[in-house]
């Protein structure tokens, strides 16, 4: 199990994440990449594969944040999404592994013809 950061902090204008974890580790997460990723069944479907690639979501921005419990963060982005549970296990292996799953996404966008900007804005 993954302890809780030390710090969360959002920067509203640049749109990123600021996550602290005990130890040391510090990772600045774009609102785009957690909106993208979110652990939702919206984005990340019901079993293996079922994975939505979602487009569009550039400007995305984050409205709030909200605690649940002791282990995650509920985040409400201002495309109204709301309903991914961000633990402290899964912010952390966004920070991780975050090269990793933005090359993943921009290739899934480039082979579905998706854009990172919203309709009509490209």
């Amino acid at each position: 199990m993954t302890d809780a950061p030390t710090a969360l902090r959002y920067r509203r204008e640049a749109r990123v994440l600021e996550v602290e974890f005990p130890g040391g580790a510090h990772f600045a997460l774009p609102a785009e990449y957690l909106r993208v990723e979110s652990p939702s069944a919206e984005v990340q479907g019901h079993g293996p594969g079922q994975k939505t690639i979602v487009g569009g979501r550039r400007h995305v921005g984050i409205i709030r944040m909200e605690p649940v419990g002791h282990y995650a963060v509920r985040i409400v982005f201002d495309d109204l999404h709301d309903s991914g549970i961000y633990t402290w296990v899964y912010l952390r292996e966004l920070g991780e592994q975050q090269a990793a799953r933005w090359a993943a996404y921009e290739d899934a966008l480039a082979a579905r013809r998706l854009s990172r900007d919203p309709p009509g804005r490209r």
